[in-house]
């Protein structure tokens, strides 16, 4: 007897149905084709082991499984669900009346149990783009699936139960969940602040620019300034997630094999990889593509600590996802793609010793070796920077102050005041939220700096050598220091500013 059941193979953070054709004839062979992998090859024995251990005799037949299209590579143990299930009702075990309206999904322990699985949510999409009445689940999946509005999910412990519900004999639990309710409760509570940040005023205005419009940083300084205090503060003062933002972002996590047993998230993404990272691990990639640090950092923040501490090849490889703000993967057989729309902090020392130009202690390095490590931070990737800006160390009268700084909530909302503007700004354009994702076109439409801006920059491009691409990030900066003073024009005062923020590309600031 041929029997059709139903699941899906992600690629990239979508996916694809695909359809499990099993037959059951005459012989003693069990043969999957249809492009699977190893993990698929193995479902056998774990599927012959988890029927007979839920009291069901695994038939004594040749079955031939086809998983269609058989021209797309599937991968992963999310398939033993849908292939046992097909197995059991081309045997006649259970009935096949309700079998083609569920989409399934769950790894099977050799006792019967049903394993959470990667990818779920993205599944669930799809599940509802082609009209299934519902998706069958692991338990512990089952949140994530159910942030995907009018499709049912049946959230399911063990192979016995949806046994059960297809025989008629049990019905698993209908999960049902308010995405709103989870998002606005959590997406704001931090158990960091600002106002834990004593001093540093400067570079708590930085942050402010850089979170209002989106730009990228990156913190010069000795240690024990601050700087890693700071970027883990970041979050605290960024928008909150919007619904859209957050399946986006979850989706990415779900693929990764991050949010089970978590449902949504609701919080922007906070990625602090250690600066032996690999580049396959930081964009993404491996034999079966997988995102890496970029993509989880996803409408959130990438913070790299000790910036020249990471390899030439990992640094080099940032370049093009910071400005296309997506990752494409390619292998022989499939490309796949991961957004990236990211904010990158990066923090360094000024010299191998932490100390160069520190106001109380002595560098011990040579000047060709201060060089040497400040040439590691390429051009091109500076250039993809916004904000340079350096710390200092702090005096005993600001670390001994007791009164606490200002806090993230009120930083927040001037944040926000700006990012509506944008918003508002560029309701008619694709893809663009932020004043860091300006194309030229719309520089020259809505940054266009006046006579006296314009001498400015015209002097920081001679002084300082500047590149056409640095040029455009401070009028980038420029226009997001304007809309957080509610100015509609940029003003010399606001270029001046945003140059002063190009610590790396001059030795001396603009007065």
């Amino acid at each position: 007897m041929l029997v059709k059941t139903y699941s899906a193979s992600v690629f990239g953070i979508d996916s694809e149905i695909v359809t499990c054709e099993t037959n059951c004839s005459s012989g003693v062979k069990i043969l999957i084709v249809g492009m699977p992998d190893i993990s698929i090859k193995e479902s056998r024995d774990r599927i012959q082991s988890a029927i007979t251990q839920i009291g069901l005799k695994f038939p004594r037949r040749q079955i031939i499984i086809n998983l269609s299209p058989a021209d797309l590579k599937k991968e992963g143990a999310h398939f033993d669900l849908p292939l046992a299930i097909g197995i059991l009702a081309a045997s006649e075990t259970i009935l096949r009346d309700k079998i083609e309206d569920y989409l399934m999904v769950g790894e099977l322990s050799l006792d019967g149990t049903i394993q959470p699985v990667k990818g779920v949510l993205p599944i669930a999409i799809k599940a509802k783009e082609k009209g299934f009445k519902g998706i069958i689940v692991p338990r512990a999946n089952s949140d994530e699936a159910a942030m995907v509005d009018s499709l049912e999910v049946l959230a399911c412990d063990n192979l016995k139960q949806v046994v059960g519900f297809f025989n008629g004999s049990y019905q698993p639990d209908i999960i049902k969940i308010d995405p709103d309710t989870l998002f606005y409760d959590e997406r704001s509570n931090y158990d960091i602040d600002f106002d834990e940040v004593k001093g540093q005023e400067n570079i708590k205005r930085a942050f402010e620019i850089a979170a209002a419009g989106f730009h990228n940083i990156i913190l010069i300084g000795p240690p024990g300034s601050g700087k890693t205090m700071m970027a883990k503060r970041l979050p605290t003062i960024l928008p909150p997630l919007s619904l859209e933002e957050s399946l986006e972002t979850t989706k990415i996590h779900s693929v990764a094999g991050k949010t089970t047993g978590k449902g949504l998230i609701t919080r922007r993404p906070f990625r602090a990889p250690h600066h032996t990272i690999s580049s396959a691990a930081l964009i993404g990639g491996g034999v079966s593509p997988a995102p890496g640090e970029f993509s989880l950092a996803h409408n959130g923040v990438l913070y790299l600590d000790e910036l020249p501490e990471f390899s030439q090849k990992v640094l080099e490889v940032m370049r093009q996802p910071l400005e296309d703000r997506k990752i494409c993967i390619a292998r022989a057989r499939q490309t796949v793609t991961y957004p990236a729309g990211l904010m990158l902090v990066a923090s360094m020392n000024p010299c191998p010793c932490g100390y160069f130009n520190h106001p109380t202690k002595s560098c011990q390095c040579l000047t060709k070796d201060v060089k040497r490590y400040m040439n590691k931070i390429s051009g091109p990737l500076l250039d993809r920077i916004d904000i340079q800006i350096e710390t200092s160390p702090l005096g005993f009268e600001t670390i001994s102050e007791t009164k606490k700084s200002e806090s993230s909530q009120s930083i927040r909302e001037r944040v926000i005041k700006a990012r509506k503007i944008q918003e508002e700004r560029f309701r008619n354009e694709t893809g663009i939220y932020a004043n860091s994702q300006m194309t030229p076109k719309l520089l020259s439409r809505f940054a266009s700096p006046d006579k006296e801006s314009l001498q400015w920059l015209r002097q920081a491009m001679v002084a300082f050598s500047l590149s056409a691409r640095a040029y455009d990030r401070i009028l980038k900066v420029s226009r997001t220091i304007a809309d957080l003073e509610g100015s509609e024009n940029i003003k010399s005062i606001h270029i001046k500013e945003a140059i002063n923020y190009r610590i790396l590309d001059k030795e001396n600031r603009i007065e």
